[in-house]
């Protein structure tokens, strides 16, 4: 797989951009984006508040839309950029659409799928961590506390 023209920070900004979106719509504020050839074939941010729907993550609605997008299930030439460590269900659905990359840029210590199954990645599938980690860090962490 060809690493890409543009940076991963590049990518990153436009997935923090989709984050951007969930904040002001009140969801928690986890924004990705799918890069296909250097074009972003999918953006997509949380909507399970707006959907009343737990799987409605940013990771699950990026695959579904660059499926159709590519006019098919595998995403083997792909990269996921999401600003959130993944979740396992989103891990899980990485796996199967076999995903050639995923960008991640905050970690997750709690419910993020390394720690708490890292072999749930398609072997093939390649990650790179903390890309612009204390930006998406922190529109999560304002989120939060002014929930709490």
């Amino acid at each position: 797989m060809e690493h890409s023209g543009k940076s991963d920070e590049f990518y990153m900004r436009a997935a923090l951009a989709e984050a951007q979106k969930a904040l002001s719509e009140n969801e928690v504020p986890v924004g990705a984006v799918i890069v296909a050839k250097d074009q972003i074939i999918a953006r997509s941010y949380n909507m399970t508040e707006k959907l009343n729907d737990v799987t409605a993550h940013a990771e699950m609605l990026a695959f579904t839309s660059a499926s159709n997008h590519l006019g098919g299930k595998y995403l083997k030439e792909c990269t996921l950029y999401v600003t959130l460590e993944p979740c396992i269900m989103c891990a899980g659905a990485s796996y199967w659409s076999q995903i050639g990359r995923i960008v991640y840029g905050a970690s997750d210590p709690k419910r993020g799928f390394l720690n708490q199954c890292g072999g749930i990645l398609h072997p093939k599938t390649l990650i790179e961590g903390n890309v612009l980690n204390n930006e998406c860090s922190e529109l999560l962490i304002s989120f939060f506390k002014r929930k709490r």
